[in-house]
């Protein structure tokens, strides 16, 4: 009897399609499900295919994987009989095989079935060609400094004359250009009441839609002059893989014109693989951060755990990343690695949406990717590691809403040893986040959010004038909301004492201003009353599980702070245990 189960077991180990898992024997509750049947070629697309195979009794979820030339393509989970995988090289032949899994084991891989992409392979490149980054920007030289002009076209095409982008100079009439070189949205100063880009402004080529399952639309500069060059950075999504190309620029651009035969190039072969890596100079994977996204959220499974290096420099672009889980972002360190922009509500209005499809040139974009640097939709553990993330938006007369992170998720996010700076709504988030190790620096509601549990551990948390810190929208009066745990409570030089209060209150009896410091080091800049009290807090009266909360506080010397408003409630030892620790306060 042992022998034979001994067997069975060595047969199950060769036949499960798991990676590392250790096999199960079936049980007759549960048995290991059969290996999917019928397994077939759905649809084809130039850049794509869709296979699907009949459902398999008592599997809980399905494992592929797709090959070419017996080299591994991608491969992934889902809980369909089906699925689409993107991302792929024209006019080429790729292998499809799928197993069925359950919580007793895996069944076999099926027999590989043949799937080709429509369309014809890219032609091999040109010898004479450049080799460059999908996200790669294009590089003029010119005998003395350029000068933009205010008309002409700057245009792509693959090598079989199909056009693939466009940027027409007419547009720079809608933008402004900051001392920086950075284009921003005309009209947008406050002083001026106006609103740039919103739901139904027309879309134009000086902004962009950054790809993500959906896209993001944002503004952008597509021009920068440096010394001799001008650098031109193309629209997100517009280059494909292994694909040749060359550039016309009209003489009106800047004063050199460019013709077919001047700058042809070749897009780098498709990376693999579960790290990606980014440098600015195209020596990486890809040279934006942005490039790196879009590729992970397309290419690699969905919940693929997957990691994008960023190398030293600072990546001036805006971020958007959607329904892609496990995805690590990676830096040198928080001075090495800076994703920096400007945007506002003043550029952007509100917090930020996608759409479905990217808009077309002169009709309404449908929704503002909104005012942050970074927008996240929709993802589960998501970390960002030893970078600074920074919305450099500073108008002296407005310091207005300027997000460097939108988390619009109800799941996981990470941040470990970063750098978040702005004004005002510096970090906003829902969901479950952990905050370690890091300099979270503004002067308006520059915490602020939705969370179920968002806790700061070891951190800085520096005002750069005067305001308020925390402003909590909390959906249920159980969730724990906005935990500080051991941070230190600074100010940028030049900032009064007392100026600080450490929330005030949204005014809204719908949300719950759920916030707690525990064991944390105040300085001088926290006003003498600690919290702000007009309008009160919802609930007004404080619990040990709700409302604003402090224990343990204490000035830099280590002295107790005392004489914090009554809106506050000074918790017990005891009741502050369930704030005392990660797992204590986010389950994980």
């Amino acid at each position: 009897m042992r022998s034979g189960i001994a067997a069975l077991l060595a047969l199950l180990a060769i036949s499960s399609c798991g990676k590392g898992e250790e096999p199960v024997a079936p049980t007759p509750e549960q048995p290991v499900p059969s290996v999917p049947q019928n397994v077939r070629l759905h649809k084809s697309l130039e850049t794509s295919l869709t296979f699907q195979w009949d459902a398999v009794e008592g599997a809980t979820s399905y494992r592929w994987r797709l090959t070419c030339e017996g080299t591994d393509v991608s491969d992934g989970s889902v809980g369909t009989r089906n699925v689409t995988i993107n991302s792929l090289e024209k006019g080429t032949t790729y292998s499809f095989s799928v197993c069925a899994v359950n919580s007793a084991g895996a069944s076999a891989y099926s027999s590989p079935v043949e799937g080709k992409t429509e369309g014809s392979k890219p032609s091999p490149p040109d010898p004479s060609a450049t080799v460059l980054c999908i996200d790669a920007p294009l590089e003029l030289t010119f005998d003395k400094g350029p000068m933009l002009g205010t008309s002409g076209l700057v245009q792509v095409f693959k090598a079989d004359g199909t056009l693939v982008d466009k940027i027409d100079l007419a547009d720079i009439a809608k933008v402004e250009t900051l001392s920086d070189g950075t284009m921003v949205p005309k009209g947008a100063d406050a002083d001026a009441g106006l609103i740039a880009i919103q739901n139904d402004t027309p879309f134009h080529t000086f902004m962009d839609a950054l790809h993500s399952n959906q896209y993001r639309i944002v503004h952008y500069t597509p021009f920068r002059i440096e010394g001799k060059k001008l650098i031109i950075k193309l629209h997100n999504g517009a280059l494909s893989y292994g694909e040749s190309y060359y550039v016309t620029v009209d003489e009106s651009v800047a004063g050199k014109a460019v013709g077919k035969d001047d700058m042809p190039f070749t897009v780098k072969a498709a990376p693999s693989g579960k790290v990606f890596t980014v440098a600015a100079d195209g020596s990486g994977d890809f040279c934006t951060v942005q490039g790196a996204l879009s590729h992970v959220s397309r290419a690699v499974g969905k919940d693929n755990a997957v990691t994008i290096e960023v190398g030293e420099g600072t990546y001036r672009e805006l971020l958007f990343l959607r329904n892609k889980n496990n995805v690590t972002i990676k830096g040198l360190s928080r001075e090495k690695t800076v994703i920096a922009y400007p945007n506002n509500d003043s550029y952007e209005t509100g917090s930020g949406a996608s759409v479905s499809a990217r808009p077309t040139l002169g009709k309404s974009i449908g929704k503002s990717g909104g005012r942050s640097v970074f927008l996240v939709e929709g993802c589960d553990n998501l970390v960002l590691e030893n970078l600074t993330i920074e919305n450099t938006y500073s108008i002296p007369s407005h310091k207005g809403q300027a997000e460097t992170i939108y988390f619009n998720s109800q799941y996981r996010l990470t941040i470990e040893n970063c750098s978040l700076i702005s004004w005002q709504d510096t970090f906003l988030c829902k969901g479950k986040v952990w905050v370690h190790n890091s300099l979270i620096a503004g002067h308006v509601d520059y915490i602020w959010g939705y969370p179920e549990a968002c806790l700061f551990e070891d951190c800085e948390i520096r005002s750069r004038a005067g305001g308020y810190i925390v402003q909590a929208r909390v959906n249920k009066v159980t969730d724990k909301g906005f935990v500080f745990l051991n941070c230190r409570l600074t100010a940028s030089d030049g900032v009064a004492d007392g100026k600080m209060y450490l929330a005030r209150s949204g005014g809204s009896a719908d949300d719950y201003d759920n916030v707690v410091f525990v064991g944390c080091t105040m300085g001088s800049v926290i006003a003498p009353a600690g919290w702000h009290t007009s309008p009160a807090p919802n609930p007004s009266t404080p619990t040990a599980t709700s409302g604003w909360r402090e224990y343990g506080s204490v000035d830099p010397s280590g002295k107790a702070i005392t004489g914090h408003n009554s809106s506050c409630k000074i918790l017990t030892a005891s009741e502050a245990e369930p704030y005392s620790s990660r797992s204590a306060v986010l389950g994980w």
